[in-house]
């Protein structure tokens, strides 16, 4: 058997963050199916969402702790495990549990725990592989977190053109497969933590908490999760029932191409490398992230609103690799209780910008428009920290900083 190398762990990564697109995305194009098939209110849909990001941040936060103890190989082979139970639940437990919410609930709360470990455990393992540019390893990996959003999407819309809707069932156990094969990649390449990469003593929480940088990029990263998901959770039911397209052209259109233009803007980044300011490409982002909420909401034209959903995509690309970035060079000797924070930031804004949108919505009579407009806030604020921070320095991280 040919010895396996870092290279192929990369690999298994860019496997681990399709594994997190495959869980935070497919249910969302299952939205409008749940409310008008299932019976299920738009209230207990927007709860969904609520509970996977709310348990991947109280992972995150855990995952600061045990982590370490009990070894990345073994965490990140249990994360892949819960993900491909929790994928493959959502099309069973429903039908097995008697009450359909219940069923669903399940199923997210064992893919919410995988999700959480993936977010904490993957950036770290490949931040410690050898590497010339950290920085553009970040933001190449993140890219596959966006692939892995546009392939589900595809060949989900495909699918329930060609065979209905009702095919929805047999595609969740099939989408299972990924993060079980992940599972079993994960348990054969080589994995160093970041304290054996980078030698020496790590950051404990505590000392983290100390330090105002991290607060701020503790908002930065909040913002940044908020800003994302906020729209790429709602995109699809408000293509089709606030513009009133069908579900395949809303589907591709909405959450396909923001997760497209997502990922362009993070190879870009890649190839641009580690000499960029990238606070000064995070305020430019924000600005722009606030203007398409404001053009999905407001705009009187179907079209121009689904392109207004498009461009946050391209908007939010470099966010939170972007911050990860930073962090790492402001923070030096974070090791995985820096990630881990930051994570959980992350998915705290995960968790109250989709919720916010739903609540909104919801108290003006299910108007998606409203929703989305409530949402430019979290732009904004990721503008602000992102102002401060670069007063702080800089701004810029270089090759011989990393």
């Amino acid at each position: 058997m040919k010895k396996l190398t870092y290279k192929h762990t990369v690999r298994a990564c860019y496997l681990g963050y399709i594994t997190q697109a495959i869980g935070n995305n497919f249910s969302p194009l299952l939205f409008v199916m749940f409310h008008d098939s299932l019976g299920i209110p738009t209230a207990k849909i927007t709860a969904l969402i609520a509970v996977n990001f709310a348990l991947q941040l109280l992972v995150d936060l855990l995952a600061a702790r045990f982590v370490d103890r009990i070894g990345y190989r073994r965490a990140v082979v249990a994360a892949h495990i819960f993900s491909a139970v929790g994928i493959a639940g959502l099309g069973i437990f429903p039908f097995i549990i008697g009450d359909a919410f219940s069923g669903l609930l399940l199923a997210v709360l064992c893919y919410a725990v995988g999700g959480g470990l993936i977010e904490v455990l993957i950036s770290p393992i490949v931040e410690a592989c050898p590497s010339d540019d950290k920085a553009s390893a970040m933001s190449l990996l993140h890219s596959f977190y966006c692939w892995g959003v546009v392939f589900v999407i595809l060949v989900s819309t495909v699918l329930f053109a060609s065979f209905g809707i009702s095919c929805w069932r047999v595609l969740a156990v099939c989408w299972a497969v990924v993060p079980a094969a992940t599972a079993v990649l994960f348990t054969q390449v080589p994995i160093l933590s970041l304290s054996e990469a980078e030698g020496g003593e790590q950051m404990t929480a505590r000392q983290l908490l100390a330090k105002p940088v991290f607060w701020l990029l503790a908002i930065l990263m909040f913002a940044a999760g908020a800003s994302e998901l906020a729209m790429m959770q709602w995109a699809s039911a408000f293509a089709e029932r606030g513009l009133g397209v069908t579900k395949s052209v809303g589907d591709i259109i909405g959450p396909c191409l923001f997760s497209a233009l997502q990922g362009v803007a993070r190879v870009f980044y890649a190839k641009r490398g580690g000499g960029a300011d990238i606070l000064k490409y995070i305020i430019g982002c924000g600005v722009v992230c606030a203007a398409s909420y404001l053009c999905a909401a407001f705009s009187p034209s179907p079209i121009l609103a689904l392109l207004g959903c498009a461009l946050c995509g391209l908007s939010v690309g470099i966010l939170w690799p972007g911050v990860f970035s930073a962090a790492a060079v402001r923070c030096r000797g974070g090791g995985t209780a820096l990630f881990a924070l930051l994570a959980l930031a992350g998915d705290v804004g995960c968790t109250c910008g989709p919720t916010l949108v739903g609540a909104v919505s919801g108290a003006f009579g299910d108007s998606f428009s409203a929703g989305l407009a409530s949402a430019a806030v979290f732009p904004l604020i990721l503008t602000a920290a992102a102002t401060v921070c670069r007063r702080m320095g800089d701004g810029k991280t270089n090759k011989a900083e990393k």
